[in-house]
C-alpha cells in the first residue's frame, strides 16, 4: 500500500527537524547545568537527560536503522519535502532556531549567567557555576558540530557518539580543568587559603582515564 504524499512529507519534516531540535535540547541542557550548580551536575539529572536527547536526535536516522536491521518497519526517509507549504514550514522553523534562538536568545541567556556570576561573587559565593553555564551556552553551535563529527554513520551511532563524547571529556576537557585547578591552587596558596582540595582535584581529573581502566580491569 502506497503511503500518501502528505504523510511522507510530514515524516520527512520530522526527520529534518532533528538537528534544530537537538540545538534546542542543548540550550535546555545549558539551563539545567546551571540549576545543578554548573560544575558538579547530578547523576541522572536533567543535564544528562537533555544531552542524551541531543545525541539521539543527532543520530536519529542511524538510531532508526538499527530497528530496521532487526526487522521492524520504520518510516521511510525521502530525498526532501515535496509540498511547498511543509517545505516553507521547515525553512521557517530552521531559520528561527538558528537566527533567533541560537543567534539572539542564547547570547542573552549567557549574559544573564555572567551577571549571575558577578552577583554570586559579590555575595561571597563561587561564580564558577554561572561562568561554566555561560560558556556552555555560547558554544552550543560548536558543540553540535563536534557531536555531528562523532557520528559514525552505523546502526550503533548513538552509543558510538556517547563513547566519543566520553573520550573527548576525558582526553580534552578534564586536562584543561586540571590546569585551571592548579592555577586556582597557586592563587589560594598565595592568599593563604586552602589549596590542597584543588591539588587533589587536578590529580583526580588527570587520572580519570586510568581509574576507569583500573575499574574495567578489576571487573574483567
Amino acid at each position: 500500500m502506497t503511503i500518501p504524499q502528505l504523510l511522507v512529507d510530514l515524516m520527512q519534516l520530522l526527520f529534518d527537524m532533528a538537528v534544530p531540535a537537538a540545538m534546542c535540547t542543548l540550550v535546555l541542557a545549558g539551563l539545567a547545568l546551571r540549576q545543578e550548580s554548573g560544575v558538579n551536575f547530578e547523576v541522572g539529572g536533567r543535564f544528562q537527560r537533555w544531552m542524551l536527547w541531543s545525541v539521539i536526535l543527532l543520530t536519529l536516522p542511524q538510531f532508526l536503522s538499527w530497528f530496521a536491521a532487526q526487522g521492524i518497519n520504520v518510516p521511510p526517509q525521502g530525498a526532501g519535502i515535496a509540498g511547498p507549504w511543509l517545505r516553507g514550514m521547515e525553512t521557517s522553523f530552521t531559520g528561527f532556531i538558528s537566527d533567533v534562538v541560537v543567534g539572539k536568545l542564547v547570547p542573552v541567556l549567557a549574559a544573564f549567567f555572567v551577571l549571575k556570576a558577578a552577583l554570586d561573587a559579590s555575595q561571597g559565593s563561587s561564580p564558577l557555576g554561572s561562568v561554566v553555564s555561560a560558556i556552555f551556552l555560547l558554544s552550543i553551535s560548536g558543540t553540535a558540530k563536534l557531536m555531528q563529527g562523532f557520528n559514525s554513520g552505523g546502526t550503533l551511532a548513538t552509543v558510538d557518539m556517547l563513547a566519543s563524547l566520553w573520550n573527548y571529556l576525558a582526553g580534552t576537557i578534564l586536562p584543561e580543568a586540571a590546569g585551571l585547578a592548579v592555577v586556582g591552587a597557586v592563587i589560594n596558596y598565595s592568599r593563604k587559603k586552602p589549596f590542597m582540595p584543588l591539588v587533589f582535584s587536578a590529580l583526580a581529573f588527570l587520572s580519570v582515564t586510568g581509574l576507569w581502566k583500573l575499574v574495567q580491569a578489576m571487573v574483567g
